[in-house]
């Protein structure tokens, strides 16, 4: 289809260009090989893939599209029939110029004969590329897909399924070959490892980073860990004895209770409607009441959304800073680190309503409202750069590490098991228990991807 051509023509040409950058430009010789409706069309798409990405799909109207577009917002049904369809446009981009991507550099690795970290770090480089520098397609998709519609979702589950067997194949031949640890299933592996990639899109700073730096550091990251030693992972506590933290609804009057209900419905309709999309209504249906009950408690939407937001993280970094800063039940680093680890996971879980839509929904908010709970996001990131900080300080963490960049990837491969983790299937063959989940991310993040009875330096 000439329309996909063009519009990956677009994303090549960025490449080497500072990214999120302003409108694509068609180059004069691609312009004699396409006529101006095919031109508009593709224009039409870069610039819905910049406001799904930006505003999420739910806040970009298609007169919005149409004013990003240059163009007049009746003209859009000259090309598509509805907003729907150029979503569909747009998320199989995303998706498909990644995939491909990644494919042809495998493949071009393998033809070469290299080693397993060679390739896992040429595709970590692409899947970066076009994530943060190379496609707003990608990034729209990545940041999108979970918040759609079932049935949307199921038309793009087979090129994300083609995807995901990708790289369980790469990482599967790892296996076999024993360049990889063997205590680690393929499918948590991989969501791992894409979770660790994916949140990237909700932090990365171009001007402070370069994208080819950036991601041999993940990807040493991944393969080997954070710690210059490997050890056992500490799991039996969340917190010290006797100082248990009441993670589900809290205690008190019919009113509070009422409240905290409503709270609770309301974090699970943004979460999976976004803000925008979110009204009084919607969440007074999802807490069974009348849509008047809401404001016996709450003065506006936007009170309720400030609510589930610091709920959504106060609670988590509350439970974290104090493992981090209990030195008498934690007295190590790695089993600080650890606790720490499984404390994240916890909330996150037990309150996953909250957790969820506060990672989902940021990044789509007014600047106005994220700059009310920046303070909070960045006395989490302090508590754990701290606590990073000690630990390199005491030759635990290995000295090329930045402490930053291991914050993020780290947190984002916590956090992107929101996405995909359910514990209710743990039982079941090939799935993970929460216990077994956290063992995994421990491990993972703590020690690597690789046998540690291998020689890491090693290609193979």
């Amino acid at each position: 289809m000439i329309v996909r051509f063009i519009a990956f023509f677009f994303v090549l040409s960025r490449r080497n260009k500072k990214p999120m950058s302003s409108k694509p430009l068609i180059s004069e010789p691609l312009k004699a090989l396409v006529s101006k409706s095919e031109q508009t069309r593709s224009l039409i798409l870069a610039a819905a893939a910049r406001l799904f990405r930006d505003q999420g799909y739910t806040a970009s109207t298609l007169r919005k599209i149409a004013a990003a577009a240059g163009i007049e917002a009746g003209s859009i049904y000259y090309h598509f029939n509805s907003k729907d369809e150029i979503l569909d446009e747009v998320l199989d981009l995303g998706l498909r110029q990644v995939f491909e991507a990644v494919k042809e550099t495998r493949a071009a690795c393998e033809a070469q004969g290299e080693g397993f970290r060679e390739i896992f770090a040429a595709m970590v480089h692409t899947h970066l590329t076009y994530l943060l520098q190379a496609s707003d397609f990608t990034s729209s998709n990545i940041r999108n897909f979970s918040m759609l519609p079932t049935a949307m979702r199921e038309r793009h589950r087979p090129l994300r399924r083609a995807y995901a067997d990708e790289w369980d194949d790469a990482l599967g031949k790892a296996l076999a070959a024993g360049s990889i640890r063997s205590d680690i299933k393929i499918v948590p592996l991989r969501q791992f490892v894409i979770g660790a990639l994916n949140w990237t899109v909700e932090w990365f700073d171009a001007n402070r980073y370069s994208i080819e730096i950036f991601s041999n550091k993940a990807t040493e990251l991944i393969l080997d860990g954070m710690l210059t030693e490997p050890g056992k992972p500490v799991v039996e506590k969340i917190f010290p004895e006797g100082d248990q933290v009441n993670l589900l609804m809290p205690e008190g009057s019919k009113a509070v209770q009422t409240r905290s209900h409503i709270l609770s419905s309301a974090a699970k309709v943004m979460r999976n409607r976004g803000f925008k999309a979110s009204t009084v209504r919607h969440i007074a249906d999802a807490a069974g009441m009348e849509a008047g009950g809401i404001y016996y408690h709450f003065s506006s939407k936007s009170e309720i959304l400030d609510e589930v937001l610091d709920r959504g993280l106060r609670d988590l970094f509350e439970g974290v800073a104090k493992v981090l800063a209990d030195e008498t039940h934690f007295p190590d680093h790695r089993g600080r680190i650890a606790a720490a680890i499984r404390t994240h996971m916890m909330f996150l879980f037990a309150r996953s309503e909250f957790s969820s839509a506060n990672l989902r929904i940021y990044g789509h908010l007014p600047e106005k409202i994220r700059a009310r709970h920046r303070p909070i996001r960045h006395d989490y990131s302090r508590v754990w750069d701290k606590s990073l900080n000690m630990a390199r300080e005491a030759g635990k963490i290995r000295p090329d590490i930045e402490i930053v960049p291991l914050r993020q990837v780290m947190l984002g491969a916590l956090n992107w098991t929101v996405e995909w983790f359910d514990p209710a299937e743990g039982e079941r063959a090939g799935f993970y228990t929460l216990q077994k989940m956290i063992v995994m991310l421990q491990t993972l993040l703590l020690d690597g991807i690789v046998r540690h009875d291998a020689d890491r330096g090693s290609g193979g």
